[in-house]
């Protein structure tokens, strides 16, 4: 494995749209050493071999049962000592949620956690989801540090997004969503991006249709966390604001050991 590791996430809102926006030459120009997608709205079935295997690249991909919805998928110039996709349970499976891969130095989980938007049921399948995959996250760290990096569809406090008034009973803001947050923070997992940068007006993903992004009103949502014993090895954490191409911009990582 590389001294230094540069990892990157991005919601792309569907690979298939961010392909045609010039995603893989921001794949090639970037040449992170492991990049996780979410909401990538495909199965592999549906994708040219140059997008499931691109030059220089080794893939892993989960894909809901529906199709066009929800879907996860990691690109990584590392091979992984382990993948896997599926955890026995019905609550993390079935929705393409999680790419899970083992590197030397630690567990890398890449997760789309859910939307509670769109009503009651989904808001109480996000916070059964919330509780699952820290047990799962959790059963992993006794034997090795932890990754996780993704879209996790909540902003953790009121720097997190531009108008947390307006928004307290909105989901992804509301107190029972952030509050999962904290405890997951307190539990041994850092938010990376707030060791360097303390401040509000960073945001991670804007709505489309009111042309949010040009007056960046926008909310944190995507993230990169690490557990404390890998606190040490955290060099540069930040948001690749300016990169364009989905509702959301890559958020990236970096590591050495």
């Amino acid at each position: 494995m590389p001294k230094r590791m540069t990892l990157a996430s991005w919601n792309v809102n569907g690979i298939r749209a961010a392909e045609k926006k010039g995603f893989f030459d921001w794949l090639h120009d970037r040449k992170y050493h492991v990049i996780g997608l979410q909401e990538t709205k495909a199965h592999v079935g549906q994708l040219s071999p140059k997008t499931v295997h691109p030059d220089g690249y080794e893939s892993y991909w989960s894909s809901a049962v529906r199709k066009g919805y929800s879907g996860t998928a990691v690109y990584t110039r590392v091979s992984p000592t382990f993948a896997e996709t599926t955890f026995s349970d019905s609550c993390l499976d079935g929705e393409g949620r999680i790419v899970l891969l083992e590197f030397d130095e630690f567990y890398y989980f890449n997760v789309y956690f859910p939307n509670g938007g769109m009503g009651p049921e989904r808001l109480a399948f996000k916070l059964e989801f919330y509780k699952r995959f820290f047990d799962l996250v959790e059963t992993y760290r006794k034997k090795k540090p932890i990754v996780v990096c993704g879209d996790v569809n909540t902003a953790h406090t009121e720097i997190d997004l531009a108008r947390p008034k307006e928004n307290q009973n909105t989901s992804g803001f509301m107190p029972i969503e952030r509050k999962w947050v904290e405890n997951f923070i307190k539990a041994g997992y850092i938010d990376t991006f707030r060791m360097f940068n303390k401040d509000p007006g960073h945001y991670t993903w804007w709505d489309m249709k009111s042309g949010a992004r040009a007056r960046n009103v926008g909310w944190r949502i995507d993230y990169f966390f690490v557990s404390e014993e890998l606190k040490k090895h955290v060099k540069k954490s930040w948001i690749e604001t300016d990169t364009l191409g989905s509702d959301h911009c890559p958020v990236v990582l970096e590591l050495s050991f």
